[in-house]
């Protein structure tokens, strides 16, 4: 495989790992806020709860990603494996 397709896979697989991480947080949030907080809280309107669930699970996944990423840049030589998204048609003089 060449340099754009592991780009172009590497892209993909990240998406995927950022709505697999999100919808797990978010079912997991859930159920702690059914098990803990909910008992406590018995008037309160669950729209709100889920909206703030949902905040709560999108930032929860941006920075298992942001973590995750680090580890790779640690890892794996970028500039042998991919190629960059964007390029610089003309050079400054």
């Amino acid at each position: 495989m060449n340099k754009k397709v592991n780009t172009i896979l590497f892209i993909l697989g990240a998406t995927l790992f950022m709505i697999l991480v999100t919808i797990i947080s978010f079912i997991g949030l859930t159920l702690l806020y059914g098990r803990f907080l909910l008992p406590l809280m018995p008037n309160v309107d669950p729209s709100w709860i889920v909206v703030l669930i949902f905040i709560a699970s999108i930032i929860i996944s941006f920075f298992v990603y942001r973590y995750l990423l680090k580890y790779l840049l640690a890892k794996v030589n970028v500039e042998k494996y991919f190629d960059p998204l964007f390029v610089r048609k003309y050079k400054k003089k």
